[in-house]
């Protein structure tokens, strides 16, 4: 596992990953967190540290040329009637990025997705694609 000497987490990233995991099991509302990788020394970290329930606002908050991971928790209920908290992990890739920043988050993709314990990666390019995130679960659960 290679990628796991090149990217790190601090003690208190891998907690914070923990407890959203934990803490959005029943929630009732969306919760995201922008996940960033620290281009000195490879550490991935929440970027600003901030929870955003709406899809709306958290998209404000991407840049437009660099890539991000979000951990989204996203509750919605099935077409059998089901309620369901889909976990997973939105890997934002913007198509005007740069190769060396494209790199960087594609070697730490599976880290963050190990690291996280999230069952999903839905690759994401365009801001509207996270707007209407809600489809994409439904039609993939």
């Amino acid at each position: 596992m290679s990628e796991s000497r090149l990217y790190s987490f601090s003690p208190e990233t891998k907690e914070q990953l923990r407890k959203f995991r934990l803490g959005t099991s029943r929630a009732k509302d969306p919760k995201a967190i922008i996940y960033t990788i620290d281009s000195k020394n490879q550490e991935i970290r929440p970027e600003d540290g901030e929870v955003y329930t709406k899809m709306e606002d958290l998209v404000d908050e991407l840049p437009e040329s660099s890539p991000r991971f979000i951990l989204l928790s996203y509750p919605l209920t099935l077409a059998s009637g089901r309620l369901a908290v889909p976990y997973v992990l939105l890997y934002y890739l913007p198509v005007n990025c740069n190769p060396t920043a494209r790199m960087m988050y594609a070697g730490a993709v599976e880290l963050m997705r190990n690291v996280a314990e999230v069952n999903r990666v839905i690759e994401v390019v365009e801001e509207d694609e996270i707007i209407g995130i809600e489809a994409k679960l439904q039609s993939e659960d």
